[in-house]
């Protein structure tokens, strides 16, 4: 994630509650219960929906920037936190394209490419971390979350303003070629790290009684 300018974060604290409720939390919570919300207000047709609709968008991503930064700062990184973020996140970025999918707005083969990368790479993270290896965030996947966004709230301006149509699509091939190469990205960086360390075969122990038998 990112956030405003990083002062020195403070001293993480026990997580002694994994469930706890902080603030950081709170904000991934809302960030979930704005996805059904965010579907309904594009999927209905009523005056001002391109409006509304992205409002609760920008307000959903406003909290995917400020829950990382706001747990870093104050030392509120929890084991909730860290697994419902990133469900919060795919949620919000599927719920949206699959809508402007169902609009008409975005070519459903990118769609499908641009999910499947999330997931693919949601379960190599898994196989990573159940082997103990952290593979942080590259420059690439914080490329791909802006252009993200940008392709989004073009295509959602678009219902109404016709001209955004046109950024929006270009947008979208660039999220899509974004995710591929963070993806491909992504699964190198994985298979170095796996192959890095995985353990050493170990060679056969070769028995004195057992040589001199076959000689």
């Amino acid at each position: 994630m990112l956030g405003p300018m990083e002062q020195p974060a403070a001293e993480a604290r026990v997580d002694t509650n994994p469930l706890a409720i902080n603030l950081p939390n709170a904000l991934t919570l809302l960030r979930i219960f704005l996805v059904p919300f965010l579907v309904v207000v594009l999927l209905t047709k009523f005056d001002g929906r391109e409006t509304v609709g992205l409002l609760i968008f920008l307000t959903a991503v406003a909290t995917d920037f400020l829950d990382g930064w706001i747990a870093r700062r104050r030392g509120e990184i929890t084991t909730l936190g860290t697994l419902l973020d990133p469900i919060a996140d795919k949620l919000l970025i599927s719920a949206a394209f699959i809508s402007l999918v169902e609009l008409g707005l975005a070519p459903a083969w990118m769609v499908v490419v641009v999910i499947g990368r999330e997931f693919a790479v949601s379960g190599l993270r898994s196989i990573a971390s159940g082997r103990g290896i952290v593979i942080p965030a590259s420059n690439w996947g914080k490329a791909k979350m802006f252009t993200q966004i940008a392709a989004v709230s073009c295509l959602i301006l678009a219902l109404r303003h016709q001209w955004f149509e046109v950024p929006g699509r270009a947008a979208l091939w660039l999220v899509v070629a974004v995710a591929l190469i963070s993806g491909t990205e992504y699964f190198v960086r994985f298979w170095k790290r796996v192959t890095e360390d995985a353990p050493a075969p170990q060679a056969e122990e070769r028995h004195p009684k057992t040589e001199a038998g076959a000689r």
